[in-house]
């Protein structure tokens, strides 16, 4: 083999994994793209720099999704499932453009796992059946004959069709799942015990198990260390919520969860540090969440100190909602030994349909509501670009009034402020905000699940999720799937989308320089810890066009750019990619006039093949200095 030829060898089936859902005409590749279309190349880990998140080659990301609870309840599955199929759940949550799903768990269901003692999903939380596809001994002397059962959820039962499967092979079926609709997650630890209440408890330690075991926060930490290192090398769970929402009055003293610079064990910054540092050493790739407390001291009087009690005026308090109060984090912010590159502070806001706080007191606006709450409290550490931040939870009932318009106003500022959210809830059974969802229902069968929507309300949430700016494409945070069945892999958008019509992240978002990642699929990918982010241009929602480019920096002549395929102004993998998709689909990925010719840079004048898409790798990597390049085929 020549020296391009034996290249080409280890390039090629990187190359392919860019095209999603097209036919490869790569040499020596017959499948269709589409059979290895989930993404097992372990590089869709994300990192922040600043107040933003972006994937292993500095392309910004955007976490946009919803909360689905059940985990960390008494039924140890995600609701709904005793109404639905989750394959057709999840599709359609998929197709809806929601990119990442926050899963609510308790440590103690973890434990459960950890210890090998899982429990078993509860029949009350999971209608699961499937039909036998021979006749089966009933274990009874009589015969279950084949087609008995219906074919719902059907992963989830054993080989007798009825008996449902443990919660920790079910949490591995919705990865799985989640992954093959291009959608990630991540867990939040919603409470120390599993309790369809457990929400309400304020720290992360001191409740018992069903067996009676008291949840420590070494119990806590070691359980997160535990599954963080199980899922190491599974990059659909993208991160850890380390505690929902810790709280409690600042009169509670050490029954309540504070902010501070001390090591006690009530003491949130500290132990969310140390908890952080332990996960990331057994995956320093994770991202980790950490949510406020409620009440900070106000240093209204010389003396005051945590425990005081409270004051009718002057009070040594300040509040906030549960989860929602960083004010401790300036001066004692979460540095993890380990770095703050994996670090995204995930305050809770809500409206005054949930409880009428002071701030709603008046005709608020987003200015009044900055000045008054938000800033203050946590919109400090992304407008000063300390770090990102994800909304964990934010959402509420439509009432055509006052929550109304809150959640209007926080959804614009997230939207012009690259701000992350995960939406409360899907669930319809929310007491306090009502879901996405209005009501499921379903047959015996998988595909006959009917789920209604609360459509008013996705339609106001809708549009904070991450989607290009004239076709509305949704974007997923998967590198080679697409989101659902019309959304976009991380891939497609920075080839085809990103500098063009770009998408409505801050507002509307062209990206001139993103970098698809192309991966072998044999060989996992190692993230890199830092890069350098893409420029970006902020402007407000328009079509950009591109033209052919003229220059003689890669060795032409004339007005042929050889190489730059996308009329970027530059050669790089977006071309390769590019070239490769043109080959696998031209009715869905098209080359201009200009942009073929330019894409014809090995052995000018043949047409185009997957050596051109190799030239431009080997430019791109240093391996040759100008195109157009001949390869002694």
């Amino acid at each position: 083999m020549n020296k391009l030829t034996r290249t080409f060898a280890a390039f090629v089936s990187a190359a392919a994994m860019a095209i999603t859902g097209t036919a490869a005409s790569v040499m020596q590749i017959s499948e269709p793209v589409d059979t290895l279309a989930v993404d097992d190349n372990n590089d869709d880990w994300l990192h922040a720099e600043g107040s933003r998140l972006y994937d292993m080659n500095g392309n910004e990301v955007w976490l946009t999704g919803a909360n689905w609870f059940g985990l960390n309840c008494i039924e140890y599955s995600p609701h709904y499932l005793y109404a639905g199929d989750i394959d057709d759940m999840l599709q359609e949550v998929a197709d809806r453009g929601i990119n990442v799903i926050r899963f609510p768990i308790s440590t103690e269901l973890i434990l459960s796992w950890k210890n090998g003692t899982p429990y078993q999903i509860s029949s009350g939380g999971m209608q699961a059946v499937y039909n036998p596809p021979v006749d089966q001994d009933d274990g009874n002397g009589g015969v279950v004959k084949a087609g008995t059962y219906g074919n719902l959820n059907k992963d989830f039962v054993e080989s007798d069709g009825k008996t449902l499967i443990t919660s920790d092979r079910g949490f591995d079926i919705i990865l799985d799942k989640c992954k093959k609709y291009g959608i990630k997650a991540f867990i939040d630890i919603h409470s120390p015990h599993a309790d369809n209440s457990g929400h309400n408890y304020n720290l992360w330690y001191g409740k018992e198990t069903a067996d009676g075991t008291m949840v420590t926060t070494k119990i806590w930490q070691d359980t997160l260390v535990w599954i963080a290192d199980k899922y190491k090398n599974n990059d659909t769970l993208l991160g850890y919520d380390l505690k929902n929402e810790p709280h409690g009055k600042g009169q509670e003293g050490e029954k309540a969860a504070k902010w501070d610079g001390s090591t006690d064990e009530n003491n949130w910054a500290y132990a969310a540090t140390k908890c952080a540092d332990a996960i990331l050493e057994v995956n320093p790739n994770a991202l980790i969440f950490i949510e406020g407390v409620e009440q900070s001291l106000s240093g209204a009087m010389p003396g005051d100190y945590w425990g005081i009690e409270d004051r009718m005026t002057n009070s040594p308090y300040i509040g906030a909602w549960w989860g929602g109060n960083f004010r401790g984090a300036r001066e004692y912010p979460i540095k993890p030994e380990h770095g703050t590159s994996q670090i995204v502070y995930s305050p809770h806001d809500y409206g005054p349909s949930v409880y009428a706080q002071t701030w709603f007191d008046k005709d608020f606006t987003t200015q009044t509501l900055l000045d008054d709450y938000w800033y203050d409290t946590w919109a400090y550490i992304n407008a000063e670009d300390i770090a990102p931040e994800l909304i964990g939870e934010w959402g509420g009932h439509m009432d055509g009034a006052e929550n109304q318009k809150w959640m209007e106003l926080l959804r614009d500022y997230m939207i012009e402020n690259h701000i992350n959210h995960t939406f409360w809830c899907l669930n319809t059974n929310s007491g306090d905000t009502g879901g996405l969802w209005k009501n499921i229902s379903c047959g015996q069968q998988a595909g006959s699940t009917q789920i209604q929507w609360e459509e008013e309300k996705y339609a106001l949430m809708e549009k904070s999720l991450w989607q290009t700016q004239e076709t509305g494409k949704y974007i997923g945070l998967d590198h080679q799937k697409a989101l659902g069945n019309n959304g976009l892999s991380l891939n497609e958008f920075y080839t085809s989308y990103a500098s063009t019509e770009g998408s409505n992240l801050d507002g509307g978002t062209i990206v001139k320089d993103g970098k698809p990642v192309v991966s072998n699929p044999s060989t996992p990918t190692e993230p890199a810890a830092t890069t350098a982010a893409p420029s970006v241009t902020t402007t407000a929602p328009a079509v950009t066009t591109t033209s052919a480019q003229t220059s003689t920096g890669n060795g032409n002549t004339d007005s042929t750019m050889f190489g730059d395929a996308n009329l970027d102004g530059e050669v790089s993998v977006a071309d390769a990619t590019l070239i490769l998709q043109y080959l696998g689909n031209k009715d869905k990925y098209t080359l201009s006039e200009q942009g073929f010719k330019n894409a014809d840079c090995c052995d000018n004048g043949d047409g185009i093949s997957t050596l051109d898409a190799l030239a431009v790798q080997l430019l791109d990597a240093g391996q040759i200095d100008k195109l157009p390049m001949t390869s002694n085929k």
